[in-house]
């Protein structure tokens, strides 16, 4: 799947994450419809407690040359979030074998889309191979690394949303709603 293909179907959801309808992906990222459409994060830990971040491609249609979630992508029409997640860090990480924990869910709003993010995490031993059609880089980040370099323009903000409010629990939260 490419993610900036415009004619790409999106299934439009309620808060609960219930199918609702569909639309394209140049609809739901318009910055007019704000339609509800679900996405999958993974947090990779390794077994040092470090968490892997990727740089997103400059190509990317959001947020590019930005660190972000380990793995980030849309649930596809008719696909479980389960699905979406395997299938997603297979294709942007390689990762074949994980036990993922489910974090729970938010809605994001950015300028042009608004998202039902299902939040996940996994500690794994495997070496992430990185997909440069989607990831221009990626690597291990400590979390003391990631906290100093928060507000400073280096992650996506929807990462630093998602950071502070699962692995800082007492962090400024801007931007989200927690279900």
């Amino acid at each position: 799947m490419k993610n900036s293909d415009p004619e790409e179907w999106f299934p439009v959801v309620d808060e609960d994450g219930n199918t609702t309808g569909k639309a394209l992906r140049s609809v739901c990222h318009d910055g007019k419809s704000m339609l509800l459409h679900p996405v999958v994060h993974l947090h990779l830990f390794n077994t040092k407690g470090d968490l892997f971040l990727q740089k997103r491609s400059k190509t990317k249609d959001i947020q590019p040359g930005k660190w972000d979630t380990s793995v980030g992508g849309h649930v596809s029409l008719g696909e479980t979030t389960t699905v979406a997640l395997t299938r997603e860090a297979a294709e942007e990480l390689g990762l074949k074998s994980f036990i993922p924990e489910f974090l729970g869910k938010y809605i994001w709003k950015s300028s042009c889309e608004r998202e039902l993010v299902n939040s996940f995490s996994t500690v794994s031993h495997e070496i992430p191979a990185i997909n440069t059609d989607e990831i221009e880089e990626g690597r291990f980040w400590s979390m003391e690394e990631i906290k100093v370099n928060l507000g400073k323009d280096l992650f996506t903000p929807n990462f630093e949303y998602e950071f502070k409010m699962r692995f800082m629990p007492h962090g400024s939260l801007k931007g989200g709603i927690i279900l």
